[in-house]
């Protein structure tokens, strides 16, 4: 099929047919949503229409749920047909806030070859208003700012029946804004209590819980109260519980827990999460719960919390190994735990690990803090500094010279006289990682400030051709 051929997705009821879908091209020649096929087809001689298929999509759209389940927040759901929504409240630090989580979710489905659009709001009626409404890829509302952004959009944003949404506009109501302003009692008296309810939602005065997606393979504990409880040590205690009931059913399947949500249900029908996420599987107990009681102090209980949930959201097969025996002298130490520790606090971790390069800003990479080793090795010939800038800085240097190291340099509007040098050490540019680099020197020097300092400077070229370089000096790493 040639690539710039229009194509739509033809749904159908009984004898009715029309457009559920069309790519870009199908649109760019006047095809729109909803239109009867055979007037598409009357319209673009060689359209491609393929007939939709309402399960095959209601199944896809149920695992993306699920990636996004275990990729961004506790609580995600089904939102429609061609939508999901979740409760990042307390996950989206994880990710660096609201707008990196949602740009980052986007990137991820494009990533997939699918093309979507995010919000992010104080209300489930808000977002899911904004996504289909505007053109807008991502966007955030600020708290307190759902009035603003939906007032102006269509009444049909409001996941109301399509009689309901005729009979309004019959009325002349074609916004949000205009219906909002309208006397309650007689819309209820006319439509019931549906308009109002979403009305209500969407502005966020009644609340609307999102029932988060679960599947059989979930391993779950939860907790029933029949007294709210509030106290931190109350909550604590039994989240220790839930901890233990959990780790003991992964124990009976032979797993471990990489990532797990807490679940809390308060008497007000809203709900908060707590995630932990842990380096390596993990089934022990205490650790677990540590993690978990360690953020306990970001539950607001309100008026009471009436339910508890613990889900081993991800898990892996963990085999039981030995660490420490008299027969052993050397006990390997395991930093797992405190990398968990501070990653559950919104630490980015990471460490660096060498790179079989000569160019130093490509000679090194960063990776997990408990990713396996990569196999490189340091260089040890030369010295390297202990602080490697992210780009090399231009420094005015005075040189005896144009071959030989800096007597003075200035970097950073400060001037520095040179008392003692080491070099050159000649590195070569990687022509066969880029062309332009096939005549690229080098030439580095470690030189010492009459304040003991050390720099690592180098000069772009061999100080005689200059098709091997500028002939400019950069400042390129400190030593400690």
């Amino acid at each position: 099929m040639p690539a710039d051929r229009p194509l739509v997705v033809i749904s159908k009821s009984g004898s009715k047919r029309w457009v559920s879908a069309a790519d870009t091209a199908a649109r760019k020649l006047g095809l729109k949503l909803d239109m009867p096929a055979s007037k598409a087809q009357a319209i673009i001689a060689n359209l491609t229409m393929i007939n939709a298929d309402p399960s095959a999509d209601a199944a896809a759209l149920e695992r993306l749920a699920l990636w996004a389940l275990r990729q961004y927040s506790p609580v995600v759901a089904v939102d429609g047909a061609d939508g999901i929504v979740m409760d990042t409240e307390g996950a989206d630090h994880l990710q660096g806030g609201e707008g990196l989580l949602i740009s980052g979710l986007v990137n991820g489905l494009r990533g997939r070859g699918l093309t979507a659009r995010a919000a992010v709001a104080d209300t489930w009626g808000a977002a899911h208003a904004i996504t289909r409404m505007t053109s807008a890829e991502t966007t955030v509302v600020p708290v307190g700012g759902v009035a603003k952004a939906v007032t102006r959009l269509p009444i049909h944003c409001l996941r109301l029946g399509p009689d309901t949404i005729h009979g309004l506009r019959v009325m002349g109501i074609e916004t949000v804004g205009e219906l909002s302003a309208m006397p309650r009692a007689p819309l209820t008296l006319r439509y019931g209590p549906e308009v109002g309810r979403r009305l209500d939602q969407i502005f966020g005065r009644m609340a609307e819980p999102i029932e988060p997606l679960r599947t059989p393979e979930l391993v779950e504990a939860s907790k029933n109260f029949q007294e709210p409880i509030g106290a931190a040590e109350t909550i604590a205690k039994y989240v220790r519980r839930l901890v233990g009931e959990l780790t003991s059913r992964l124990e009976e399947r032979g797993l471990g827990v990489r990532r797990s949500d807490l679940i809390i249900h308060r008497v007000d029908n809203t709900r908060q999460c707590i995630r932990a996420g842990l380096a390596k599987p993990v089934r022990d107990p205490a650790r677990l719960s540590k993690l978990l009681c360690d953020r306990i102090e970001k539950i607001d209980p309100g008026f009471g919390i009436e339910r508890l949930v613990l889900v081993a959201l991800i898990v892996e097969p963990l085999e039981e190994r030995q660490v420490a025996s008299s027969l052993i002298e050397e006990q390997v130490v395991d930093v797992t735990p405190l990398v968990d520790i501070l990653g559950n606090r919104g630490q980015r971790l990471y460490r660096v690990t060498p790179v079989a390069s000569d160019v130093p800003e490509r000679s090194v990479m960063r990776i997990g803090p408990t990713a396996d080793e990569t196999g490189a090795t340091w260089a040890a010939k030369w010295p390297r500094p202990s602080r490697l800038l992210a780009n090399p800085e231009r420094i005015d240097v005075t040189a005896l010279l144009p071959d030989q190291p800096p007597a003075v340099f200035t970097w950073r509007g400060k001037r520095r006289r040179v008392k003692r040098a080491d070099g050159p050490e000649r590195i070569f540019g990687e022509w066969w990682v880029r062309p332009r680099e096939h005549n690229a020197v080098r030439d580095y020097f470690v030189v010492e400030d009459e304040a003991g300092e050390r720099y690592w400077v180098y000069r772009a070229g061999d100080g005689l051709d200059t098709d091997t370089g500028s002939h400019l000096w950069f400042l390129h790493g400190v030593f400690g």
